[in-house]
């Protein structure tokens, strides 16, 4: 259970200090490591006059080498460090730029100060660079929505389920589950250019996110204003979603706030219909946005306190 307390450490570290801008501007991120490698292995092995099957078999190849370098990678490092608490406080430190908690606050919080100042101009440019859809056809609500549906959403994929992988197997499972979800966020995409070449990736993204998305549903369920609602919501909406994992936290998110989440939106001028999370209920308003992050911000103390209590108990 050491690795439980590392990941403890790292979730701490991460609330206090984020990633610094002036560390990022003078040697990046990890993910921004792991992009490069991707991006390298997306222009080289993904040629588009190959046939389709030998795309989907490049993109295998491709995945899996991502996931072994960064694998092995943390397992080199873990085997150099001495054990004991030294070691849990070490794979900690390394382990920090890898949990996105103090990020994700921060930009979601960006977006929630804007709008409800009224400044509707600000809060399109703020969420433009956390959602994918076009922020110029967004209203209050539609920014709102975006926002909550982000921080839930990512509150999975960029801290439960990192801390998840690093709890049961430390370095080798949190770097691994990064170079999983880079790639997803990469190349897991039904595009033309992706739809053989990304296959792999999105379906062992699908696996890794499994039970850190439903644990992250659980957490907000917890810890919501409502309950009951939360729960009720995750139970009938969240197989509605169009991915098989984000449609858990998202779902809890939209019952314990009272409102709907999900639904059509606008990506590249194209109108994309996604069934309502919660429908019925009232749109979200901006004030909604921080009631949400009150969640987030409650969901991972009891994440990290569970942590605490499996290490050190």
């Amino acid at each position: 259970m050491g690795f439980a307390g590392a990941m403890v450490v790292a979730m701490a570290v991460d609330a206090l200090l984020g990633w610094p801008s002036w560390l990022f501007a003078r040697i990046g991120h990890p993910v921004t490591w792991l992009g490069s490698l991707i991006g390298a292995i997306d222009t080289g092995w993904n040629r588009s006059s190959d046939q389709p099957v030998l795309r989907r078999a490049a993109g295998v190849a491709g995945a899996l080498l991502v996931i072994a370098l960064s694998v092995a990678l943390g397992w080199m490092l873990q085997s150099l460090l001495a054990s004991g608490w030294i070691q849990i406080a070490l794979v900690g430190v390394l382990a920090w730029p890898l949990v996105a908690l103090r990020s994700l606050h921060d930009h979601v919080a960006a977006v929630a100060r804007p709008l409800q100042a009224g400044d509707i101009a600000a809060a399109r440019e703020a969420v433009s660079r956390i959602v994918g859809r076009d922020p110029a056809a967004l209203d209050e609500a539609g920014i709102a929505r975006a926002a909550i549906e982000s921080l839930a959403e990512n509150a999975s994929d960029g801290i439960v389920a990192p801390v998840f992988w690093g709890a049961l197997f430390g370095l080798p499972g949190i770097l691994g589950y990064k170079a999983i979800n880079t790639l997803d966020s990469m190349i897991g995409h039904r595009s033309e250019r992706h739809e053989a070449f990304g296959w792999a990736a999105a379906r062992i993204d699908d696996v890794a996110n499994f039970i850190p998305a439903r644990l992250t549903g659980f957490l907000f369920v917890l810890l919501a204003p409502r309950r009951s609602e939360a729960l009720s919501c995750m139970t009938r909406d969240a197989r509605r979603h169009r991915s098989p994992n984000a449609g858990w936290p998202e779902a809890a998110m939209a019952g314990g706030l009272g409102v709907r989440l999900s639904g059509p939106r606008i990506y590249h001028g194209s109108v994309t219909k996604e069934p309502w999370l919660n429908e019925g209920a009232r749109d979200p308003l901006a004030a909604d946005i921080g009631e949400g992050l009150n969640v987030y911000r409650r969901a991972m103390l009891l994440l990290a306190g569970l942590l605490a209590i499996l290490a050190f108990a």
